[in-house]
C-alpha cells in the first residue's frame, strides 16, 4: 500500500495565517474524531500551539467504541496542558459548557475579567463547524458531509467570555504513518476524490475483520467469515447485488457500500485503533530514531579516525 497525501493550496495558506494570529490566542480547541483520535491530531497544532493550553474534543463519540474512547480520554488527559472530553453534537448541555472548560486552563485570563480567546482547530470533516454551530445556538458557520468546507479563517463571539476563531480544517503536508492516511480515508477525512476506494475499503474489510468481525456477520448477514479482505468485499458484492454481467462482482461498488455504512455508523460502535497499538509505535519509532543516531556517530567517528 501506498501513503495517502492530500495536501490543498488553502490548507498551506491556512498554517500560515494560524502561525501568524497565535500569539493573540489563549486556549487551541483541537477537535478529533473519537473513532480514530491518534490519527486525526493533526502534528501541525502542537508545532503551532507555542505551548498554549489544548483542549481535544473527541467528537462523533457516538459512532466510536466506548471502551476504546474511555482509554484515550485517560491517555490524552496524561499529558501536560491537555484536556481531553468525548462529545457528540447532540450533547447541548455538554457543548454549552465548553467556554468554562477553556477559562478553567487560564485562570490567570479570566481574573482579569476578560474574554479567552480561543482558536478552533482539526482536521477536515471531524465536525468543526456543526460544533461552532451548537456553541453559538445559531447557524453561522458552514457544514457539510464532506472535508474542506471552511476555506477561510472566521471570528465569532460567544456568550459565557469567550471569543472564538475558526480555522479551516488543514491536514499536514505527509502523513508518514501508513494506518493512519488509510484510516482518515476510510473515516471520510480525505476527500474521495483523493483516494482509490478499493484500496481503502480493502484495508477497512481487514480491520474490521480483525476488530469487529460480528459486526460483518450481522449487518451482512454472513453465515462464516471470509479468509481475506478481497473475500470480504466481494461477499458484499454478491449480497447487495453489485454484479456485472457473467455474474462478476463490481468491486467498487461494494468497496463504495462497505464505506458509506461503516462512515454512517451503521456496523455499530467502531474505533479505528487503540492506545496500546500507539505506544507500541512511538516505543518503535524512539528505538529506530536512537539507533539511527548511534550509526550516524560511529560512522562520524569512523571518519575523524581515518
Amino acid at each position: 500500500m501506498t501513503r495517502i497525501n492530500w495536501f490543498p493550496g488553502h490548507m498551506h495558506k491556512a498554517r500560515k495565517e494560524i502561525a501568524q494570529v497565535m500569539d493573540e490566542i489563549d486556549v487551541v480547541i483541537e477537535v478529533l474524531d473519537a473513532r480514530l483520535p491518534m490519527s486525526s491530531e493533526n502534528p501541525l497544532v502542537d508545532q503551532l500551539r507555542k505551548g498554549k493550553p489544548v483542549l481535544k474534543l473527541l467528537n462523533k463519540q457516538d459512532l466510536a467504541d466506548p471502551k476504546r474512547t474511555q482509554e484515550w480520554l485517560d491517555y490524552l488527559n496524561a499529558r501536560e496542558d491537555v484536556t481531553a472530553v468525548a462529545l457528540d453534537t447532540q450533547q447541548k448541555a455538554l457543548i454549552k459548557r465548553i467556554p468554562e472548560m477553556c477559562k478553567q486552563m487560564v485562570p490567570a485570563r479570566t481574573r482579569q475579567d476578560r474574554p479567552v480567546r480561543a482558536m478552533i482547530m482539526g482536521i477536515p470533516n471531524v465536525g468543526k463547524s456543526t460544533l461552532i454551530n451548537a456553541l453559538l445556538g445559531r447557524k453561522i458557520a458552514k457544514v457539510g458531509n464532506e472535508p474542506a468546507v471552511t476555506k477561510a479563517q472566521k471570528k465569532y463571539s460567544v456568550h459565557n467570555g469567550m471569543a472564538l476563531s475558526d480555522t479551516p480544517g488543514i491536514l499536514w503536508p505527509k502523513i508518514e504513518d501508513e494506518d493512519s492516511g488509510y484510516r482518515l480515508a476510510a473515516s471520510g477525512a480525505i476527500k474521495d476524490t483523493a483516494i482509490e476506494h478499493e484500496m481503502v475499503a480493502a484495508y477497512a474489510a481487514g480491520f474490521l475483520l480483525l476488530d469487529y468481525p460480528e459486526r460483518l456477520q450481522e449487518r451482512y448477514k454472513l453465515k462464516a467469515l471470509p479468509q481475506g479482505q478481497d473475500e470480504l468485499l466481494d461477499e458484499i458484492g454478491r449480497k447487495r447485488g453489485c454484479l456485472r454481467p457473467g455474474g462478476v462482482v463490481d468491486r467498487h461498488k461494494a468497496s463504495e457500500i462497505l464505506l458509506t455504512e461503516m462512515r454512517a455508523g451503521k456496523l455499530g460502535q467502531i474505533t479505528f485503533e487503540t492506545v496500546e497499538e500507539w505506544e507500541r509505535k512511538r516505543i518503535e519509532a524512539e528505538l529506530a530514531a536512537a539507533e539511527a543516531a548511534a550509526a550516524e556517530a560511529a560512522a562520524a567517528e569512523a571518519e575523524e579516525q581515518k
